[in-house]
């Protein structure tokens, strides 16, 4: 097995005071970030600021995932929480659509359509939501990579059955944005939550809608920023939404954002070529430690390794000062650019 080396910025950017592989929960803040937060949070505090914050860091953060994730600054919308931009799609769609999400999928992602009452909810195993688009499908919404266990979805296996039944496509790319490649642009709707492997401040939010898609969307939360010219339309009823993804946003949350952009940048200075080849090359070697010693993971190439019932092993690994998660009955351990093989075997030393 190759050995990797740790990614330099990493020692510039984090100084964790554990062994954090629990990226899944929540990722690190680099420092960088977390300098353009305090900045912007003491010139709140002395008054300095005219305003709470600059939508110039909010573009910057708009353009920063829209080249991770391959699609125009125009075609990203920026919000708080993947909820709210699932619920704004849940909310265009008809009485009586069927939405189709694989069984077990992250509650974000099923709650808004499952609990309008008037839609037609499908659920099929995730090795087998392809085969389970039908011509009444009008939706199918599920993640790349599944919360409680890192499975990766079949991405084109679902594009290809969804594009044959005339179906839209809603992608969740929170647990996947940061180490895997995302084509924001192939699917109708994608939606990312940015405070796990973005490494940004929670409070930050993604919806990519291609341009087609974008007309179905309803103004459910249009408000001041939504003409997409801050500032000039903070009283009485807008004229019109922007016409890029922007009629989409949310009033930001400047401390967040004002990180974000930084937290991006690093990421895109990194490359996503090496934030792939850094994470699933530890969790290949974190895969072949616990087979060793008996353990069973989820298979796959993900950089999350799941350990089906081994989650009563998170105290021990906690009490030994290895941050990791057990979601759904797994032992769920996740790598990210800035751990190291010793991280990894850190995890081994403490299992066996």
């Amino acid at each position: 097995m190759r050995i990797l080396a740790p990614i330099r910025a990493a020692a510039v950017e984090f100084a964790p005071e554990v062994t954090y592989l629990n990226t899944s929960s929540w990722g690190l803040l680099p420092r960088r970030t977390i300098t353009a937060v305090k900045a912007l949070a003491d010139e709140n505090a002395a008054g300095r600021r005219v305003g709470a914050g600059s939508f110039d860091a909010v573009e910057a953060a708009r353009a920063g995932f829209a080249r991770l994730a391959g699609v125009h600054p125009d075609r990203v919308a920026t919000g708080s929480s993947v909820t709210v931009h699932v619920g704004l799609i849940a909310a265009s769609l008809p009485p009586g659509a069927e939405v189709l999400c694989p069984e077990g999928e992250f509650s974000s992602v099923v709650s808004p359509f499952a609990l309008r009452g008037d839609l037609r909810m499908r659920y099929a195993p995730l090795d087998g939501l392809a085969a389970a688009v039908r011509p009444s499908t009008s939706l199918v919404a599920f993640s790349a990579v599944q919360s409680a266990d890192g499975r990766v979805a079949d991405l084109a296996a679902v594009r290809a059955a969804a594009a044959a039944h005339g179906a839209r496509t809603l992608l969740d790319g929170t647990q996947a944005a940061g180490w895997f490649p995302l084509e924001a642009g192939a699917y109708d709707y994608t939606v990312t939550g940015g405070f796990k492997f973005l490494l940004c401040p929670r409070g930050t939010s993604f919806l990519t809608v291609t341009e087609e898609a974008q007309g179905a969307l309803p103004p459910l939360f249009a408000g001041w920023v939504s003409a997409g010219a801050p500032w000039t339309s903070n009283y009485g009823p807008l004229e019109r939404l922007a016409p890029t993804a922007r009629g989409f946003d949310e009033p930001p949350a400047f401390l967040s954002y004002h990180g974000a952009e930084h937290s991006l940048d690093l990421l895109a200075e990194v490359g996503a070529d090496a934030l792939y080849a850094h994470a699933t090359g530890l969790a290949a070697r974190l895969r072949a430690g616990l087979a060793k010693l008996g353990h069973a993971t989820v298979p796959g190439e993900s950089a999350i390794v799941s350990v089906p019932g081994l989650e009563s092993r998170q105290s021990d690994l906690l009490k030994a000062g290895v941050a990791v998660s057990a979601p759904a009955g797994n032992l769920r351990i996740s790598c990210h650019l800035y751990n190291t093989e010793a991280d990894v075997d850190r995890v081994l030393e403490v299992l066996a």
